[in-house]
């Protein structure tokens, strides 16, 4: 079997299974370890046996819900690679506007500070926004916080593979910040955001292999941004800057939420590529 029929064969197979088309390319590119121009322009090779073997059962694998990410171990996040696996949230494309704009706002907001400033990711998973944010923004003291040791031996060890110094503890929300006596100058966080009663709808690749406690949140999706404003008041230095990713459709409630705990404060819906009230940040004067 030549490469461009391998291609052809698992594009086919995972339409027809209702699958991203594209994750045969994605996969073979990872097998060969080829960039995406090398595979194209070497598509009349022949591909060995035992990659052909491994390629046909890893697309099977996909097609039977098993993420992509979890057959070939990673995924992408802001240029960089990141150990994934059942205890961890699969990085979304969504979350890397976060880091986008928050490091955006850290040059506004905090352009006349002169001394480092401290952050702290709230439920950290793979640990991708603070990894992101440290290696960034190398002067930056971050600390990420998991409630759940296995997220967070995952997240030590992307971080300690890409060289990024992150303070990681265990704990629910806050809590763990608040215990250390540590001052937040940013805090951000992705939480679990989704209201209870849309799992019936979601794909099963994500409701079965990803971690329920980092996506469902409540009959409305909110419970934990209430949380947060209990909490936040007593970590947050002026100024300061907060950044949560949202679910779309929740913006407005979310920024609400952050001016009624911060009256001073601006509050602001942020949307992202694709239009949708993806991210609020709330800016402490």
């Amino acid at each position: 079997m030549k490469i461009f029929e391998a291609l052809r064969w698992a594009s086919s197979f995972l339409e027809e299974n209702s699958r991203d088309k594209n994750v045969g390319e994605l996969y073979l590119q990872h097998l060969l370890d080829w960039s995406r121009s090398k595979l194209l322009a070497e598509q009349q090779l022949l591909l060995d046996e035992s990659i052909r073997e491994i390629f046909v059962k890893g697309v099977k694998d996909h097609v039977s819900g098993i993420p992509i990410q979890h057959i070939i171990g990673y995924e992408e996040f802001y240029g960089r690679r990141y150990k994934v696996n059942r205890h961890v949230l699969i990085p979304r494309p969504e979350t890397e506007e976060l880091v986008y704009h928050t490091l955006e706002k850290i040059s506004d907001l905090f352009k006349a500070t002169g001394t480092a400033l401290t952050l702290a990711d709230i439920g950290t998973g793979s640990g991708a926004i603070a990894i992101s944010m440290k290696l960034e923004r190398p002067t930056l003291q971050v600390y990420a916080s998991d409630l759940h040791e296995e997220a967070l031996q995952v997240a030590k060890e992307n971080a300690d593979r890409l060289g990024a110094e992150v303070h990681f503890t265990q704990g629910n929300l806050l809590h763990p910040i608040m215990e250390r006596g540590v001052k937040l100058d940013v805090m951000l966080s992705n939480p679990p955001y989704i209201p209870e009663g849309d799992k019936e709808w979601m794909s099963e690749v994500v409701t079965e292999h990803e971690p329920h406690s980092a996506l469902f949140a409540g009959a409305d999706g909110m419970v934990l941004y209430r949380q947060f404003m209990e909490e936040l008041p007593l970590v947050m230095n002026s100024p300061g800057l907060i950044g949560f990713e949202v679910g779309a459709g929740q913006g407005e409630a979310v920024r609400d939420l952050l001016q009624q705990t911060f009256p001073s404060a601006r509050s602001k819906v942020v949307f992202d590529i694709n239009g949708k009230d993806r991210m609020v940040f709330c800016e402490i004067l």
